[in-house]
Protein backbone atom coordinates (compact mmCIF):
# COMPACT_ATOMS: atom_id res chain seq x y z
CA UNK A 1 0.00 0.00 0.00
CA UNK A 2 2.82 2.47 1.12
CA UNK A 3 4.54 2.22 -3.11
CA UNK A 4 0.86 2.45 -4.24
CA UNK A 5 0.72 5.98 -2.57
CA UNK A 6 4.32 7.35 -3.46
CA UNK A 7 3.63 6.52 -6.86
CA UNK A 8 0.50 8.60 -6.21
CA UNK A 9 2.02 11.19 -5.05
CA UNK A 10 5.28 11.48 -7.20
CA UNK A 11 2.67 11.80 -10.20
CA UNK A 12 0.71 13.95 -8.60
CA UNK A 13 4.20 16.10 -7.20
CA UNK A 14 5.19 16.17 -11.05
CA UNK A 15 1.86 17.69 -11.95
CA UNK A 16 2.00 20.52 -9.83
CA UNK A 17 5.55 21.41 -11.24
CA UNK A 18 4.24 20.61 -15.37
CA UNK A 19 1.69 23.55 -13.70
CA UNK A 20 4.37 26.09 -12.29
CA UNK A 21 6.49 25.63 -15.87
CA UNK A 22 3.46 26.30 -17.91
CA UNK A 23 2.57 28.95 -15.94
CA UNK A 24 6.26 30.03 -16.24
CA UNK A 25 6.38 29.79 -20.30
CA UNK A 26 2.81 31.44 -20.69
CA UNK A 27 4.23 34.43 -18.80
CA UNK A 28 7.89 34.24 -20.55
CA UNK A 29 7.34 33.53 -23.95
CA UNK A 30 3.43 33.54 -24.83
CA UNK A 31 2.93 37.39 -23.60
CA UNK A 32 3.80 39.96 -25.72
CA UNK A 33 5.02 41.61 -22.24
CA UNK A 34 7.77 41.20 -20.17
CA UNK A 35 7.87 38.71 -17.00
CA UNK A 36 6.77 41.62 -14.48
CA UNK A 37 4.15 43.36 -16.11
CA UNK A 38 2.25 40.52 -17.36
CA UNK A 39 1.97 39.47 -13.72
CA UNK A 40 0.98 42.86 -12.94
CA UNK A 41 -1.90 42.94 -15.33
CA UNK A 42 -2.88 39.37 -13.91
CA UNK A 43 -3.20 40.93 -10.52
CA UNK A 44 -4.78 43.80 -11.63
CA UNK A 45 -7.71 42.01 -13.72
CA UNK A 46 -8.05 38.89 -11.12
CA UNK A 47 -6.91 36.46 -14.23
CA UNK A 48 -5.36 34.05 -12.03
CA UNK A 49 -8.27 31.13 -12.71
CA UNK A 50 -7.37 31.65 -16.67
CA UNK A 51 -3.71 31.55 -16.11
CA UNK A 52 -3.53 28.73 -14.45
CA UNK A 53 -6.16 26.92 -16.17
CA UNK A 54 -4.03 27.29 -19.25
CA UNK A 55 -0.97 26.27 -17.33
CA UNK A 56 -2.15 23.03 -16.86
CA UNK A 57 -2.12 21.87 -20.30
CA UNK A 58 1.00 20.07 -19.97
CA UNK A 59 -0.19 18.33 -17.62
CA UNK A 60 -2.20 16.57 -20.43
CA UNK A 61 1.18 15.05 -22.04
CA UNK A 62 2.16 13.96 -18.86
CA UNK A 63 -0.19 12.33 -18.16
CA UNK A 64 -0.45 10.60 -21.91
CA UNK A 65 3.44 9.43 -20.61
CA UNK A 66 2.45 7.69 -17.81
CA UNK A 67 -0.02 5.57 -19.54
CA UNK A 68 1.49 4.93 -22.17
CA UNK A 69 4.62 3.43 -19.74
CA UNK A 70 1.66 1.49 -18.00
CA UNK A 71 2.06 3.72 -14.74
CA UNK A 72 -1.23 3.62 -13.58
CA UNK A 73 -0.35 5.25 -10.54
CA UNK A 74 1.33 7.90 -11.38
CA UNK A 75 -1.17 9.04 -13.70
CA UNK A 76 -3.82 8.42 -11.19
CA UNK A 77 -1.62 11.52 -9.41
CA UNK A 78 -2.10 13.63 -12.45
CA UNK A 79 -5.20 13.24 -12.84
CA UNK A 80 -6.03 14.15 -9.28
CA UNK A 81 -3.47 17.04 -9.30
CA UNK A 82 -5.60 18.33 -12.54
CA UNK A 83 -9.36 17.66 -10.71
CA UNK A 84 -7.30 19.84 -7.83
CA UNK A 85 -6.43 22.61 -10.47
CA UNK A 86 -9.59 22.49 -11.82
CA UNK A 87 -11.72 23.13 -8.39
CA UNK A 88 -8.81 26.07 -7.87
CA UNK A 89 -9.70 27.34 -11.14
CA UNK A 90 -13.00 27.36 -10.60
CA UNK A 91 -13.05 29.00 -6.92
CA UNK A 92 -11.07 31.64 -8.53
CA UNK A 93 -13.11 32.49 -11.22
CA UNK A 94 -16.69 32.11 -10.02
CA UNK A 95 -16.58 32.86 -6.13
Amino acid sequence: MGAVRKEIAIGFLISVFATACGVFLYLQYFSQYGFDETWQMIKEGNLYGTVISLAALPNLFVFFVFIKKKQDYRARGVLMASILTALITFVLKFV
